[in-house]
């Protein structure tokens, strides 16, 4: 037996899935899909571009191929997948999703169309000038603070030294375990213009902070629609920004005119173009309007322009507010500022995400300069030493001739120990055990050069010196004093601001809803025509009567119906499906039509239609419902009046089927057919009216395996003739009983 014994801990299993489960919900949001407030990066975007600035793939050096930028992060930092850090690195390249692009792209990096980029392998890469300078200056002097990466072989930035406000400035979307990010993009200029605005009073408010942070600036441009809506989302960091594309009315000749759109939402970005035109042809095919001539994507490297030509006389602003009202071309998109703020994750409002980026901008300065004045005073405490040295010159070189060891002259320049050390004369000794320089002072002494003595090398050691001092000073003055580095701040902020700020792309505005009239259509009775393998379609009446031996003889389904109403499809499932009249093509006789699937939630393959109707007639009537297994029911018309595609038109027991659906009138007269050739007559008045939820009651009593097979209704005293087999039956003839018997068997 081992001389170790395992140690078995018992704790409840549900105890055991919480705590793995929020630590993995944590990882998510902390490491993984929300970006930091101070940097505004998530971890794998912070790590691309460290991996980039640890490569020298600066902006004045040649591209590298994205897959070793991709490969060397993921080796070094982001154990995650090539695939990940390779979008994260797609996206920072596209002009058309950041406010302002932090990686250099050469290649193909895809299209606001939704074209994707090309595979890491053909891409290449660098950073822009602007992350260089704003996101990655002085790594060097232990502005921020380093960890262990995942395998503890290399150190990498916990936050990147970003000197913009880089959470509003590019945004960020991200999907968290119970929780997303979503922050629009905003001007460079109008968000700088912001923080030097709260610097100068920090008990600003945001309605105040909204005189420079206009609202969100997408790249893509468009019209932001809800201005008076704005104050409320950033303050509270949630809510709904609603954006328009920008429309522009050109004029043809002939006195037409066509519409482009120049600058379509941020939310289109992708496949949202394909989707706007598919849903313009849907409004055309429909006819929801007919206006539209033709429409074209003529979109180039240049920018946006979708074109769609109008027929002339055109209602103009009609037709651009049914786009807006239709279409994505005005859109939504949804604010949640959510970001990772002193390492928890917070909603944000704008005054929020400025209070934190200026608290880490001092926090970078404080470190910076308390680097830079370490460094200076140390400069100074050598240079106080080498000029000390330079006046008592002789009896360095005495000491460092008669020394038989630097050791031994070392501890003479430090401590003024003399014991080991021969010099020349007693004075000499007796100066030498006064020198007390400094360890450093010492070290810079026994590594001068002798040309440093030269009395112009001497001089400018002084003028360095002074030069030293200065910084010093200067340096705790930034130190010790607020403004001075307030001051500091915002020089940088405006040198950012003139070098790369760019005027505001999308318009703020307050809009009215957009509205617009459908043209009425004018109502008229047509034909609804249904082939055997389910082509539908609709004409004229006149055409119809014209062709009506054809269309009859043609077609399984002829209907009278209003062009405004609707046609019912009961199936042998117990559905009912309804069909617009107005989604069927209308036209020409001999035109072939569309299958009714198309426009129904009808399946051919699936079920059998045992009954099309006119909706608007049936209202006015009530419905017989026959099933296999002999139940049967009246329901009035007016229950299956619905809005819905699709309902279920009756209750069917297991296994059983709707054979029959028919309009009925109290004074007919029911004959039941089964398979096995028994014939029920019986009065329809003895058929209860029950609803469409209903089963319904015994039609008939069948005999083992017999099923009902046909249903006949017929006029009390006319005289109904039907075939079965070889023998003609008259229906009128048979024998009437009541509901729910044998009924008589007949021979064929």
């Amino acid at each position: 037996m081992s001389s170790v014994e395992s140690q078995v801990i018992r704790t409840e299993y549900s105890e055991i899935m919480k705590k793995s489960y929020i630590d993995y919900a944590m990882s998510v949001i902390i490491a993984r899909a929300l970006p930091d407030v101070r940097d505004g990066l998530k971890p794998v975007q912070r790590r691309t571009l460290y991996d980039m600035y640890e490569l020298g793939i600066r902006y004045d050096k040649p591209y590298r191929k994205c897959a070793r930028i991709v490969g060397d992060t993921m080796g070094k930092y982001h154990p995650h997948g090539d695939s990940s850090i390779y979008e994260s690195l797609v996206v920072m390249a596209q002009e058309f999703k950041k406010g302002m692009i932090l990686v250099d792209g050469h290649g193909n990096f895809g299209s606001i169309e939704g074209d994707g980029a090309a595979a890491m392998r053909y891409t290449e890469a660098r950073l822009t000038k602007f992350t260089q300078e704003a996101y990655l200056a002085d790594l060097d002097k232990n502005i921020v603070d380093f960890g262990p990466n995942f395998d503890e072989t290399e150190k990498e930035p916990l936050v990147l030294p970003v000197r913009v406000p880089n959470l509003l400035i590019n945004g960020a979307e991200g999907i968290a375990v119970g929780m997303a990010t979503s922050i629009p993009t905003h001007n460079l200029c109008e968000v700088i213009d912001a923080v030097k605005a709260y610097m100068k009073n920090d008990e600003i408010s945001t309605k105040q902070l909204m005189r420079y942070v206009k609202g969100p600036d997408f790249p893509t441009g468009g019209i932001v629609v809800n201005k008076d809506e704005l104050l409320n989302i950033y303050e509270n960091g949630q809510g709904k920004i609603k954006i328009r594309g920008k429309v522009e009315v050109e004029e043809l000749k002939g006195g037409k005119n066509q519409l482009v759109i120049t600058e379509i939402p941020y939310t289109m970005i992708g496949s949202g173009i394909g989707k706007f035109l598919n849903d313009v042809y849907g409004l055309v095919e429909s006819k929801k309007t007919g206006d539209i001539v033709d429409i074209s994507n003529q979109s180039s490297k240049d920018g946006i322009r979708i074109v769609l030509e109008l027929k002339k006389g055109a209602d103009v602003e009609n037709l651009k507010n049914m786009l807006y009202k239709k279409t994505r071309l005005e859109d939504t998109f949804g604010v949640n500022m959510l970001a990772v703020a002193e390492g928890r994750p917070e909603t944000l409002g704008l005054k929020a995400i400025i209070e934190h980026h200026v608290d880490f901008q001092f926090e970078l300065m404080t470190r910076k300069y308390t680097t830079l004045l370490r460094k200076e005073q140390e400069k100074k405490e050598v240079q106080e030493g080498l000029i000390k040295a330079c006046d008592v010159i002789d009896l360095i070189i005495e000491i460092l001739r008669g020394s038989k060891s630097v050791k031994d002259a070392r501890a003479c320049l430090v401590n003024g120990i003399t014991e080991n050390i021969t010099f020349k004369s007693s004075i000499s000794k007796k100066m030498a055990a006064l020198l007390r320089f400094t360890e450093r002072q010492a070290t810079a002494i026994l590594e001068m050069r002798l040309y440093r003595l030269i009395g112009l090398e001497i001089e400018a050691l002084q003028r360095e010196h002074e030069e030293t001092l200065k910084h010093i000073a200067r340096y705790e003055d930034v130190l010790n004093h607020y403004d001075s580095m307030a001051d500091l701040i915002i020089e940088e902020l405006d040198s950012y601001k003139k070098e790369y700020g760019r005027k505001r792309r999308t318009m703020i505005e307050n809009a009215e809803e957009a509205v617009f009239e459908e043209k009425k259509i004018e109502e008229q009775e047509v034909v609804f025509l249904m082939d055997r393998f389910g082509y539908a379609k609709t004409i004229d009446v006149a055409v119809y009567e014209r062709n009506k031996e054809a269309a009859d003889s043609e077609n399984k389904y002829v209907i009278h119906c209003m062009n405004t109403g609707k046609v019912c499809i009961f199936t042998d499932k117990g559905k009912m499906h309804q069909a617009k009249v107005l989604d069927l093509p209308y036209g020409k006789f001999r035109d072939k039509g569309i299958p009714i699937d198309n426009i129904t939630n009808y399946s051919s393959s699936e079920e059998q239609i045992v009954l099309m109707c006119d909706a608007e007639q049936m209202r006015f009537a009530k419905l017989l419902f026959t099933t296999k297994q002999g139940m049967i029911k009246k329901v009035e018309g007016t229950e299956f009046q619905v809005s819905k595609r699709t309902i279920a038109a009756t209750k069917l027991q297991e296994e059983d089927g709707l054979i029959s659906v028919n309009v009925v009138t109290e004074n007919q007269n029911i004959v039941l057919q089964t398979k096995g050739g028994y014939f029920l007559r019986f009065p329809a008045e003895e058929v209860p009216e029950k609803k469409k939820g209903a089963v319904g009651v015994r039609g008939i009593k069948l005999q083992k395996k017999d099923e009902i097979e046909q249903v006949y209704l017929f006029e009390e005293g006319t005289e109904t003739k039907i075939t079965y087999g070889e023998k003609e039956v008259y229906l009128n003839r048979l024998k009437q009983s009541r509901r729910d018997t044998m009924g008589t068997k007949n021979r064929s």
